[in-house]
């Protein structure tokens, strides 16, 4: 059998940081995590360059303006001049001819967690945020939240956090933020990425079923969060959303402190007097229960009450006065495509959230419910993730889209590997709405749907439009078509 059969055979020896690396070549470069990572190399005098197959912006224009060179498609001359150290993106597979390359030529390499790890953990205290839910928010709100105190953090987030135009940051002050993402690392390390991410305090938001493509069932994933509570210092610590009965279980063996949040009095931190509106949100922490302060934030929804709590109970741990905690919350901007208003045309609301699992779902429309009270709610819904498009969910779902008054559901591109019967389907879904009495529709493509909301569509509506990718760039096509509609006077 030959190298390109087998694909590539990496020398485990060679899975270091290599002693004062000059220049660094990432594979898979234009990911949003690992386009990151390049930026945060350049900035530090390192000479960065990378390669992938899908060249194209935002990231491509990002890289292009960093002074970073990307390489079309993967070959071994991507290799030349030979780099001091590989970093390989996750999307990178065995067969991968560039890896193939890396296994031959015998360069140091490693994931984009070790990296990391190495280049930007290792002399900070590390901040991970975990959870099966709201991660990207609550670790956007304690990165902004310590900015803001003046504790100049550095962060690294799957999302783009509104406060710095960028999901990066480097920072000189003692604290790292990452989001822990249980996803595997590589192809030669099929754990979970947050293993690497050094944690001294840890939020661990929710924990449940998801990314079917890694993990046969829900004993996998908590055996991965398992790991990951482990791996706690004694003198570090847990702050574990105590209201999920998973989390619950696991934290029980945390070999450190375990701060429990949630909505029960007994909690070390609990929310109280939630009140919920377009605005925001506003709520009562209380502490041991005594009250601690009363908060707001842009952030509409109670499951956004419990991560700002999460965070709270972080910064006070970290020794910031409640009167800080709250003027940072209450600054604090969001993340886009959390809730994020894309356009109001017509006095129609379009807007753009990363909801793809049941339970975002179902939260996200619950908390659009409350806030737009009285006005019409249409959830435009793509599945689009592994796990969303495979039956997984497929009964889950049914019972998640009652706050809204229209769902419009596309077909998702099918998994070619998958067998058909295994395979979500968006009619079945929708004929399991409509027994449950909610309207209903789905559509094969994009354009049906858009031709569909132009002819139902009214004043005050507000469209929620859920999915984890770029929807064939429903949002810009939708607010075009509401100007249309609704011409604005001269």
């Amino acid at each position: 059998m030959t190298h390109e059969q087998e694909g590539a055979i990496l020398d485990p020896s060679l899975n270091i940081f290599p002693q004062s690396p000059r220049h660094i070549h990432l594979m898979g470069v234009c990911g949003t995590g690992m386009a990151a990572m390049a930026g945060m190399l350049k900035s530090q005098g390192y000479h960065v360059s990378g390669s992938d197959s899908h060249v194209y912006p935002p990231m491509s224009d990002f890289l292009v303006s960093c002074g970073i060179p990307i390489l079309e498609g993967y070959r071994r001359e991507n290799l030349e001049p030979r780099p001091d150290l590989v970093v390989v993106g996750n999307v990178i597979t065995r067969k991968n001819p560039e890896a193939i390359a890396l296994a031959r030529l015998r360069i140091p390499y490693l994931s984009f967690p070790q990296l990391l790890s190495h280049a930007f953990l290792a002399a900070k205290t590390s901040l991970v945020v975990a959870g099966t839910h709201g991660k990207t928010t609550t670790s956007s709100m304690l990165a902004t939240m310590l900015h803001g105190a003046g504790l100049d953090p550095g962060f690294m987030i799957g999302g783009i956090v509104q406060a710095f135009g960028r999901n990066f940051r480097v920072g000189d002050g003692p604290y790292f933020v990452v989001e822990g993402d249980e996803y595997d690392t590589a192809f030669f390390d099929k754990g979970p990425k947050f293993l690497h991410y050094r944690p001294q305090i840890a939020i661990i938001t929710s924990i449940e079923f998801d990314h079917a493509d890694i993990y046969a069932d829900l004993e996998a994933v908590k055996n991965s969060f398992r790991r990951l509570i482990a791996i706690m210092p004694p003198d570090g610590c847990l702050v574990a959303q105590l209201d999920d009965p998973v989390v619950r279980e696991l934290v029980a063996a945390a070999p450190c402190p375990v701060v429990g949040y949630g909505q029960l009095p007994d909690y070390d931190w609990c929310l109280a007097e939630v009140n919920c509106s377009r605005q925001g949100s506003s709520f009562v922490a209380l502490r041991q229960g005594k009250p601690f302060g009363t908060f707001t934030t842009v952030m509409p929804g109670r499951h956004n009450c419990l991560n700002g709590l999460a965070v709270i109970a972080v910064l006070e741990r970290l020794g910031l006065a409640p009167e800080v905690i709250a003027r940072e919350l209450a600054l604090f901007t969001g993340v886009r495509r959390r809730q994020e208003v894309r356009g109001v045309v017509g006095g129609v609301t379009v807007i753009d959230d990363f909801a793809h699992h049941p339970t975002a779902v179902r939260e996200t429309l619950a908390a659009l419910r409350t806030a737009y009270a009285g006005q019409r709610l249409l959830a435009i819904f793509e599945p689009r993730t592994n796990s969303s498009r495979r039956r997984v969910f497929q009964q889950d779902y049914q019972a998640v889209f009652d706050a809204a008054d229209v769902v419009v559901v596309k077909e998702p591109d099918p998994l070619a590997a998958l067998p058909a019967d295994q395979r979500f389907s968006a009619t079945e879904l929708v004929a399991g709405l409509r027994e449950r009495g909610v309207d209903g529709h789905y559509f094969p493509d994009t354009d049906g749907i858009l031709a569909y909301l132009a002819g139902i569509i009214r004043p005050h509506d507000v469209v929620a439009i859920l999915s984890n990718g770029g929807f064939d760039n429903i949002h810009e096509r939708l607010l075009a078509s509401l100007e249309q509609l609704f011409p604005r006077p001269n």
